[in-house]
């Protein structure tokens, strides 16, 4: 997969032994400038790969290291405490709760690979990071931010392919099938998001347009702005300025990515732009979410009242029998959710009175009720957030843990809720129109 020789610059000494260890890998190689980049694909789970990356750093051909990550995911490839420093009401009461139940699942995916095959998650990252330090080479982290990305393809898919989507992420997490080395190898055509949403990324233009070309601009802007030097994050002084100045500059950076990135990442740098930061300005911006999902809870809670109001015109028992039938649904199908979640008796019973009443404000979900008092109840334990990662590999673990299940509590509660509603409103309108 070498096309090295469409290039018009040698790699710098000594070249015969990085191109030697590079003879049997997908990588590219640019001159950008006073910078000789060497851009190196690789499976995030292949020990062949983490091995490739340590002995091409140990060759001294390179003065700083480019790699996958965003601040958030360095944090959490680099500290083994970071789940743990997570805060559950916090992440409950600001709405992230979903966003950890993604990047839980993400990581679960990656997690099951790795333990299958016996090599840490993200061990080429791993691999780049110590043998920079003990170079002392800067590292560059250069992938948009997780939750950037994930907001973004979230917006920018309609509902059903929402659904299909995640269901085909929780299909792929807890598939019990085997997967075999060749296959392993075969991740080398794209990185952890890409082979968890593959399939249906080959199904949806605007899933791959986020999920891998704006990264691979994004990427390619990010090199060249030479953004974030891992030193920040750990603010020492020798991050005073991240950038790469042209009187001092980096004259050979290694570009560690997963291959599905590669081509795309080569492309984009040989095109040059003049304002990388202008681009991952742009890059980061989030589009406005749709107006609808957003209205449609209150047209519903107006729709409901309305039909109240109605009923009890007509007679007191139709307007009572009205409102049974909106607390009856809402609260047994909302506790239905928090059971299923295996949830405390008490959460379940928060969840069923909630439920009736949070179905009429969408200001207050009733799965932040019933996951703030499981949280209350069983508070996770520094157990719990240690073996969060393992845990959620196998489908039990989800249950098991005290942090997943809290956040199970959440989902099902918040899906039996909306479920509840909509049945409890067809209902309401079915007795009107009787």
């Amino acid at each position: 997969m070498n096309d090295a020789a469409t290039t018009t610059t040698a790699a710098p000494a000594p070249a015969q032994t990085v191109q030697t260890l590079l003879a049997d890998q997908p990588w590219r190689e640019l001159q950008l400038g006073a910078q000789h980049i060497t851009i190196l694909g690789t499976a995030h789970v292949s020990k062949n790969s983490a091995e490739t990356v340590a002995a091409l750093l140990q060759t001294g051909s390179f003065d700083r290291v480019a790699i996958e990550l965003c601040p958030a995911r360095y944090g959490m490839l680099n500290n083994k405490d970071h789940w743990r420093s997570q805060d559950l009401f916090k992440l409950i009461r600001e709405g992230r709760a979903g966003l950890m139940l993604a990047n839980l699942v993400l990581s679960a995916y990656q997690q099951r690979l790795a333990d299958q095959f016996g090599i840490e998650p993200g061990a080429e990252m791993r691999a780049a990071m110590r043998c920079a330090d003990e170079m002392q080479l800067p590292v560059l982290l250069i992938d948009r931010d997780l939750g950037i990305t994930m907001k973004r393809i979230w917006r920018g898919l309609g509902f059903w392919n929402r659904m299909l989507l995640f269901s085909g992420l929780f299909a792929s997490v807890f598939s019990r099938e085997s997967i075999s080395a060749e296959e392993i190898e075969k991740l080398k055509e794209g990185d952890m998001l890409e082979s968890a949403f593959a399939e249906f990324a080959q199904q949806s233009p605007a899933l791959y347009q986020t999920l891998i070309d704006e990264r691979d601009r994004y990427m390619a802007a990010a090199i060249q702005a030479g953004q974030v030097d891992t030193a920040t994050l750990s603010g020492t002084d020798a991050a005073a300025d991240t950038k790469t100045s042209d009187a001092d500059p980096a004259t050979h950076t290694l570009v560690v990515i997963g291959a599905g990135h590669m081509q795309g990442l080569h492309k984009h740098l040989q095109e040059h732009d003049a304002a990388p930061e202008a681009s991952l300005a742009r890059l980061n911006e989030l589009p406005p979410p749709s107006r609808w999902p957003r209205l449609i809870p209150w047209i519903l809670a107006v729709v409901v009242f309305t039909g109240f109001a109605i009923g009890f015109s007509r007679s007191p028992e139709l307007g009572l029998s009205l409102l049974g039938t909106w607390v009856i649904f809402n609260a047994v199908f909302a506790a239905l959710g928090a059971a299923i979640a295996r949830g405390h008796p008490f959460t379940v019973l928060s969840a069923l009175i909630a439920s009736p009443l949070t179905s009429l404000n969408p200001m207050v979900a009733a799965g932040m009720v019933s996951a703030s008092v499981e949280a209350t109840l069983r508070k996770p334990t520094v157990a719990d957030f240690e073996s969060l990662r393992s845990d959620v590999t196998a489908v039990s673990g989800w249950w098991r843990n005290r942090v997943s299940r809290t956040l199970l509590v959440f989902v099902l509660t918040n899906l039996g809720s909306a479920l509840g509603a909509w049945v409890a409103g067809f209902s309401i309108l079915e007795q009107l129109l009787s």
